[in-house]
C-alpha cells in the first residue's frame, strides 16, 4: 500500500518541473531586465527607479532621447560618432574650447584629477585637458588644473570609493575670475550649453574651486545640478560615474548657436534660464512703466568726464535715471540683475560692465559709447550679442575731439587715432582701453537718446 504514494509522487514530479521552469525562466529575464535598465535607470524621473512594468519597452523613441547615451552624443560633432559608438570615447578641439566626452563607466581620482576610461584598445592612450573655455590664452591656461585622461587598456584601475548614478562633468573656475563679462562668457554660459540638456541629472566636479564664483552664481549653478558638487581640493578620493564630459562646449562671445553641437540651445533659452534662477521681475520693455536709464558710471579708465551732463540731459528728455558705480551693488549679482531688469535702457561705455545687459527684459536698449581704437571689440563682445538676446542696439560712435587721445597724439589726423590696428597688441590695450577717457558731446548724444526713448515708447520727446 505504501508503494502507491510514491508512484503518484513520481509522476506528478515532471509536471511540477514544467510549472516552475517558466517562473525561474521569468526570474532570470527579470534579472537580465534589471541589469539592462540599469543604463535606463537615467531617464527615469525623480520618483521613479526604474521604468516600470507597464513601461519595459527601451526602444521607445522618447526613452531612447533622454538615454545617457543619446545625450552624451549629443556633444559630439557628427564627423566623430562613427569613432565614438566605437570605442566610447570622444574629443572636440576648436579655437577657443576643448572638451572630451565618454559614455562608459569610469572612475575620477580627484587627488590626482586622473581619469581612467577602459576600453578595447591593446594600448592606452592618454588625453591632457585644461577644462576652461580660453584654450587660445596659452598663459591664461597655466592657471588651470590640467586633467589627465587615460583612455583604453586599463590593468589596475583605483577602487572606487564612491558611485554615482549620474554622469559627470568637469570645468575649472579658474581664469578671470571676478570680472563679469570672463565669468559669464567663459564659464556660465559654456556650462549651460554643455549641461541644460541633462536636466539637473549631472554631477559637477569643479577644479581651481572659487568660493566666490559658486556663492555669486550658486542660484544659477543649482538649476543645472542636483547633486552636490564635487570640490577636489576637499575631496580627495576616487568617484565612479557611469560617463562624463571634461571641459565645456563655447559657441561664441556671449553666444549660443542652435547650429553648433549639442543643437538647439539659444541665447532666448539662456535669458529665460536667468531669469528664473535669479527671479527676474519682467520678460518684456513694454512691462515697466515709467521709462529708466540706468547709467553705467566708470571711476578708473574709459570714464565718461562730464558725466553729471549726460545724466541731466538724458533726465530732460523724460527719462528716470540710476546711476550705479559701486563695485559692491554691481557684484551682488542676486541684487544688480533685479535692479537692470527694472530698467528700459542701459547706458555706459566699453567695458565688461555691459555684459549685464544679459539681465535686461526684451525689447529694452542697450546703448554703448564706443571709443577710438575698440570698435571690434564694441561690436564682438556687447553690441552683436546684444541683438541675440532681442536687446535693441545703439551705438555711439565717439568723434577724436571727444576723446582725451586727441592731447596725446595732437591731431585727430595722427595714426593712432585714424588706423588703431598699425600699434602693437600690448600697446593699444594701454592706449585705448587703460589710457583713454571720453568727454562726450552733449547735443550729438541727445540724438542717441532720443531714439532710445523712441524705441521703449514709440514715442519720440520733443
Amino acid at each position: 500500500m505504501e508503494k502507491e504514494p510514491r508512484k503518484l509522487v513520481f509522476r506528478l514530479t515532471p509536471w511540477i518541473f514544467l510549472l516552475i521552469l517558466p517562473l525561474i525562466y521569468i526570474d532570470l529575464l527579470w534579472g537580465n531586465n534589471i541589469r539592462i535598465e540599469q543604463r535606463f535607470h537615467y531617464i527615469s524621473g525623480p520618483e521613479t527607479k526604474f521604468l516600470g512594468s507597464s513601461r519595459r519597452d527601451i526602444t521607445n523613441a522618447a526613452a531612447r532621447h533622454e538615454s545617457l547615451d543619446y545625450l552624451l552624443s549629443r556633444l559630439v560633432k557628427d564627423e566623430d560618432q562613427t569613432s565614438f559608438k566605437a570605442t566610447g570615447f570622444a574629443c572636440n578641439t576648436e579655437i577657443y574650447s576643448k572638451h572630451c566626452v565618454a559614455n562608459k563607466p569610469l572612475r575620477i581620482d580627484t587627488t590626482t584629477m586622473s581619469i581612467f576610461v577602459p576600453g578595447n584598445r591593446s594600448v592606452q592612450e592618454e588625453t591632457v585637458i585644461r577644462p576652461y573655455a580660453r584654450q587660445e590664452d596659452e598663459v591664461l591656461l597655466q592657471k588651470v588644473t590640467p586633467v589627465k585622461i587615460l583612455q583604453g587598456n586599463i590593468t589596475a584601475p583605483p577602487a572606487c570609493e564612491y558611485t554615482h548614478e549620474s554622469p559627470a562633468v568637469v570645468f575649472s573656475t579658474s581664469g578671470f575670475i571676478g570680472n563679469v563679462f570672463h565669468e559669464i562668457n567663459e564659464i556660465l554660459i559654456p556650462l549651460f550649453i554643455t549641461t541644460r540638456q541633462f536636466k539637473s541629472r549631472v554631477v559637477f566636479v569643479v577644479e581651481d574651486y572659487r568660493p566666490s564664483f559658486m556663492k555669486k552664481y550658486g542660484d544659477a549653478i543649482s538649476r543645472l545640478t542636483k547633486h552636490e558638487i564635487v570640490n577636489p581640493s576637499l575631496n580627495r578620493s576616487v568617484h565612479c560615474f557611469p560617463g562624463a564630459v571634461v571641459g565645456l562646449k563655447f559657441h561664441g562671445h556671449l553666444s549660443l548657436n542652435p547650429a553648433e553641437i549639442p543643437t538647439g540651445q539659444s541665447m532666448k533659452q539662456f535669458r529665460q534660464f536667468l531669469r528664473e534662477s535669479l527671479s527676474l521681475k519682467y520678460s518684456h520693455v513694454s512691462q515697466i512703466g515709467t521709462p529708466t536709464v540706468m547709467f553705467l558710471s566708470r571711476r578708473t579708465t574709459r570714464r565718461i568726464i562730464n558725466e553729471d551732463d549726460v545724466v541731466s540731459m538724458i533726465r530732460d528728455l523724460g527719462f528716470r535715471v540710476i546711476v550705479v558705480a559701486r563695485s559692491k551693488v554691481i557684484s551682488n549679482l542676486n541684487v544688480f540683475s533685479s535692479m537692470i531688469n527694472s530698467c528700459s535702457v542701459f547706458v555706459g561705455a566699453h567695458g565688461a560692465g555691459l555684459t549685464n545687459e544679459m539681465f535686461l527684459p526684451d525689447g529694452a536698449v542697450m546703448v554703448q559709447v564706443d571709443l577710438i581704437g575698440l570698435e571690434w571689440a564694441a561690436a564682438t563682445y556687447y553690441g552683436n550679442p546684444a541683438r541675440e538676446m532681442g536687446v535693441r542696439y545703439l551705438r555711439y560712435k565717439i568723434e577724436p575731439e571727444e576723446s582725451s587721445l586727441i592731447k596725446i597724439f595732437g591731431s585727430r589726423n595722427h595714426s593712432a587715432i585714424t588706423d588703431p590696428k598699425k600699434l602693437p597688441v600690448q600697446a593699444g590695450k594701454e592706449v585705448y582701453l587703460n589710457g583713454q577717457n571720453v568727454r562726450i558731446n552733449i547735443d550729438r548724444f541727445r540724438e542717441t537718446m532720443v531714439e532710445a526713448m523712441s524705441l521703449v515708447t514709440g514715442d519720440s520727446p520733443l
